[in-house]
């Protein structure tokens, strides 16, 4: 098979957090013959594949290196505390960076959140991924503050969150290679961004024919409206007939 042969495909990455269901439902409704391939990949892996072309298009997490992208931002997360649920934040609606200072709050190699200087103290060692993280704040190690997202995602019975409401946001974008701004490509920003199927800058509709002009009124036959003589034309030179003027 050669290569104008192959079906077109689209391969979408995605880091952890992000959940893309709802445009690759709606991708597969209006694409049906376009296979959409998904693979989900660490937040700092997503830039680096877009640049080797391992992939078309993908969700990562902002500030990003930009060189050689394109870049959407989609949405603002909000930034918690991972705790247990016998811990005193438990018992509070949202706590502020302050509120942390004497927690030991984890900071895992795959952390996300431009920190400035993380809050609380620092542990002993930092764990390699934020699953891991989560583990140790079960086991009572420590704190742990993440996007909002990837609480739910590692979720436990045992842990809960607050909002954390002096921290840096995660924010959401959608990146592909700044050179690639194919029709499929195209098609899915359209997607993500709320277009509908019919929208001019989505899916190319085909040429409407043009309408019809309607026709125009005929004009009414000499002589049928005449005001003057038996069937002639109305005398041109004749205007209203006034009052007679007196002879001096």
């Amino acid at each position: 098979m050669t290569d104008a042969e192959v079906p077109p495909s689209f391969r979408l990455a995605y880091v952890p957090g992000v959940t893309p269901a709802k445009w690759v439902r709606i991708w597969n409704e209006r694409l049906p013959d376009v296979p959409l391939a998904l693979a989900q990949v660490p937040a700092a892996e997503v830039s680096g594949m877009l640049r080797r072309a391992e992939a078309d298009a993908g969700f990562l997490r902002l500030p990003t290196d930009r060189t050689g992208l394109s870049v959407i931002p989609l949405y603002t997360e909000t930034t918690v505390v991972v705790v247990p649920k016998d811990h005193v934040v438990a018992a509070v609606d949202e706590v502020s960076a302050d509120d942390l200072a004497e927690e030991v709050v984890l900071h895992p190699l795959d952390d996300t959140l431009d920190w400035e200087r993380p809050p609380g103290r620092p542990a002993h060692e930092r764990p390699a991924t934020t699953a891991d993280a989560v583990e140790l704040v079960a086991a009572g190690v420590g704190l742990l503050v993440v996007p909002q997202s990837l609480a739910r995602l590692h979720h436990r019975r045992d842990l809960t969150y607050r909002p954390l409401t002096d921290a840096p946001e995660s924010r959401v974008g959608l990146s592909w290679p700044e050179e690639e701004t194919t029709d499929l490509m195209e098609q899915f920003i359209g997607i993500v961004r709320g277009r509908t199927v019919n929208s001019s800058r989505g899916r190319p509709t085909p040429p409407q024919p043009k309408p019809k002009p309607k026709p125009k009124p005929k004009r009414p036959a000499p002589g049928k409206n005449a005001r003057h003589g038996s069937g002639g034309h109305a005398d041109p030179k004749r205007g209203r007939r006034g009052k007679p003027r007196r002879r001096s």
